[in-house]
């Protein structure tokens, strides 16, 4: 007798053969929905091969949000797997934030992937460029760097301290309130950036800004104001911040960035806004020598401190600004260790230019909301946010060794530079092509990366920047089999 089968509609809705979540059925097989043969199964990567099955389920709707998979035993007894194999299977859905695990509820689907269009933010910064991005429809994995690892946002936490806040508030908290933040998140920022990043301010020199854009597009408003037209910008450096800059009336002036980052003696500039911990996106630490050199010359430094959170191989690298708190303005965000949909950030700047800052600030947007200042108030005093951070750490040591891993193995001449810190690494291939038609060919197989020379404003050695933060380590393996067969001579 053949064994019952049941439709895609009804694994669409969750349920087997038998009325109940899949993962409840009884009597009859449970797997068929992945539509994997066991027979075909291969001999080795057989995680990679059911995590494989169980995505094209999603992705084709055979699984919906709100499915729940079935119990890892029986999946594997039907699949004539071991259990390990299933359990390191939904982990990787849990990685890639597809599904979610709780104790006795099994291991939920939550999301299905997304178009892979690319964000908003990355066409506006890519506007007018020679290479215009590949069509959505032909990009698998999405290697673009500053994407964090969104699947790890610590949901339980933010949730529990959210309630907490919420029995704790005061009609007060929720008025208009001081436009550079609620004093009970300044006050944890102080404490927490001192403590991690050599910062040294009170609370009242912290101004709780929409992330780092808005600390710039603040930080250039008043420069302008004052009669600053340039600002010393690294090249290769950040896309995002000289756009950031130029608008608001300030015009970056490229300086070359080496193996000990800027060149401190060629900026001509009063103002110099740089990425010293690791510079973006050559991945440098800038040196001891150019560290005093840059802070003995005066004028305002404006250290973007994007990604200090995560790092590998080495110490923490202090803050600038602990140095030498009346010449550097620090920003920092939650955009790379919680989500960049949060908008949350931080800006101290030197207290002379508080006032106009402040007045900025009011005349942008009266302040940030209130209720996810004091939430993540409420995290970063209770030690949420510090253990989310080492959980985050580990995640993405383990994904950057996948890329490298890889990498060595398809792309064995490729030099590999910034492994040890942030979410993305960047690789240049000695005697290759323009880095332009290396990317296209890298989207002909699938795969996004950056050209090294949409981060430059001269000419320049060519390169290719790859984030990793996004993807489980299985998909970057993926990814750089793909690199290596687009690159092939």
């Amino acid at each position: 007798m053949p064994r019952p089968r049941f439709s895609p509609l009804d694994a669409r809705n969750g349920y087997g053969p038998v009325e109940g979540p899949i993962g409840a059925c009884r009597g009859g097989p449970i797997s068929d929905f992945l539509q994997l043969d066991p027979d075909r199964a291969p001999a080795k990567g057989l995680t990679t091969w059911l995590a494989e099955g169980l995505r094209a389920a999603i992705i084709a709707g055979r699984l919906s949000p709100g499915a729940r998979l079935p119990a890892t035993r029986r999946l594997a007894a039907e699949l004539e797997v071991s259990r390990g194999v299933v359990v390191d299977a939904y982990q990787r859905l849990v990685d890639e934030g597809l599904a979610a695990a709780r104790t006795g509820a099994g291991t939920t689907v939550i999301a299905s992937p997304a178009p892979m269009s690319p964000p908003s933010d990355r066409r506006h910064a890519l506007a007018g460029l020679q290479l215009p991005l590949p069509p959505a429809e032909g990009i698998d994995i999405d290697l673009s760097p500053g994407v964090p690892d969104l699947a790890a946002f610590p949901r339980t936490q933010w949730l529990r301290a959210e309630r907490t806040v919420l029995d704790e508030v005061t009609s007060a908290d929720l008025g208009y309130g001081d436009p550079g933040g609620s004093p009970r998140l300044r006050a944890e920022l102080a404490g927490w950036l001192a403590r991690t990043r050599g910062v040294r301010a009170d609370p009242d020199d912290v101004i709780v800004v929409g992330g780092v854009a808005q600390a710039l597009a603040l930080l250039a408003q008043t420069l302008y104001a004052a009669g600053t037209r340039e600002a010393a910008v690294e090249d290769p450096g950040s896309r995002g911040a000289r756009d950031q800059m130029t608008h608001w009336g300030v015009r970056p002036c490229p300086v070359p960035v080496d193996d000990e980052g800027i060149r401190v003696a060629d900026i001509e500039q009063d103002v110099t806004l740089l990425t010293p911990a690791h510079q973006f996106p050559t991945g440098v630490v800038l040196s001891p020598a150019r560290r005093r050199a840059l802070l003995n010359r005066g004028g305002l430094v404006i250290e973007d401190d994007y990604d200090a959170e995560h790092r590998y191989d080495r110490a923490p690298v202090a803050a600038l600004q602990g140095s030498a708190p009346d010449h550097v303005a620090y920003a920092g965000s939650v955009s790379k260790s919680l989500a960049p949909g949060m908008r949350l950030g931080w800006l101290i700047a030197p207290r002379r230019m508080q006032p106009e800052l402040l007045a900025a600030k009011h005349d942008s947007d009266l302040g940030n909301p209130a209720l996810p200042q004091l939430v993540l108030a409420r995290l970063l005093a209770n030690g949420d946010y510090e253990r989310h951070l080492r959980h985050v750490r580990d995640r993405q040591r383990r994904r950057r060794d996948a890329l490298l891993a890889g990498l060595r193995a398809h792309l064995p001449d490729a030099q590999v530079t910034g492994v040890a810190a942030g979410l993305h690494l960047l690789i240049m291939l000695p005697g290759g092509p323009d880095d332009e038609v290396l990317a296209r060919r890298a989207a002909q197989t699938g795969v996004l990366v950056h050209p090294l020379s949409w981060h430059r404003l001269t000419p320049g050695p060519p390169g290719l920047v790859l984030g990793y933060a996004a993807h489980a380590p299985d998909r970057l393996a993926e990814a750089a089999a793909l690199l290596g067969r687009a690159f092939r001579p």
